[in-house]
């Protein structure tokens, strides 16, 4: 290599540091945070398209200790990951579970939230759930088919030959399908609210979700009648909690998020905003 060639690729080689670590040093002044907009109490869109709820009442509360300014947009679910993967957000909050199959990747933020999930149905079908050992109460799975095979296989003769509700790509997605699609019929739907219709109309006999958005859904006039049925499951099986989400680039910027996270849990806040728009104590 002549020397012409060797300065040329010492100030490339320069050119790319310098790049790098300018990346690395970004001042992290605003950034822009996706959310569904439709998954209450987590988060709601309001009259006048105002973003309400849980999560960004406490997003508020966090950039604000950590002195960045934060931009909340809406995006459905199903292009989430995709869209923070190409920039198009910085951050994503949407009661996202920390799962190992996401944790490869995206990147999750220290959990502001762990709630049980629960079957619903409409009157009282199917009927065979309220009889199961654990009806009405929570029972944790650890994700450990051997540990967990009592009050799954029960769950399986409850349902067998039903027709079950859930929302795709959620952490609850897999273990419905993992654990009743050999017995049951499985109906994956974009929203949340649009497995309730189909539940409100009888196309499907039971609704899987976290039953803090149940307690959201039953408060509406449409949905009455709907019920929690079966036992509400917590514990492992559904991961760490709910996490933010970020590109696994972003280490200084999920530092600072962990950083306000921490003290939010720490003084209660996240406790205070649970409490007042789920009814229960969230935190992990």
């Amino acid at each position: 290599m002549n020397l012409l060639a060797r300065l040329a690729a010492s100030v490339a080689v320069g050119l790319i540091a310098l790049g790098a670590a300018n990346a690395q040093a970004k001042d992290w002044k605003t950034v822009t945070i996706a959310t569904e907009g439709a998954y209450e109490p987590w988060n709601l869109t309001l009259p006048g398209g105002k973003l309400g709820g849980f999560e960004p009442e406490l997003i508020q509360n966090v950039c604000d200790r950590i002195k960045i300014q934060c931009k909340l947009v809406t995006q459905d679910w199903d292009g989430m990951i995709a869209g923070l993967q190409a920039g198009k957000f910085d951050v994503l909050m949407d009661a996202i579970s920390v799962t190992p199959e996401r944790e490869k990747i995206i990147a999750f933020s220290r959990p502001y939230a762990s709630t049980p999930a629960a079957f619903v149905a409409s009157g009282d079908a199917p009927a065979a759930l309220a009889k199961q050992p654990g009806a009405g109460q929570i029972v944790k799975l650890t994700g450990d088919a051997a540990h967990d095979k009592t009050t799954v296989d029960a769950l399986r003769v409850a349902l067998k030959g039903k027709t079950i509700g859930i929302q795709s790509g959620t952490v609850y997605t897999k273990f419905i399908d993992t654990n009743f699609k050999d017995v049951a019929t499985i109906r994956e739907y974009k929203t949340a609210p649009e497995h309730d219709l189909d539940l409100v109309a009888g196309r499907i006999d039971v609704a899987f979700d976290d039953s803090t958005y149940w307690a959201s859904a039953f408060a509406k006039p449409e949905n009455k009648g709907l019920a929690f049925t079966g036992p509400k499951i917590s514990g492992p099986v559904w991961g760490p909690g709910e996490a933010l989400a970020f590109r696994q680039s972003d280490k200084d910027l999920k530092a600072k998020f962990d950083e306000g996270i921490a003290a939010a849990l720490a003084d209660g806040t996240v406790k205070r905003l649970s409490m007042k728009w789920m009814k229960v104590d969230a935190t992990p």
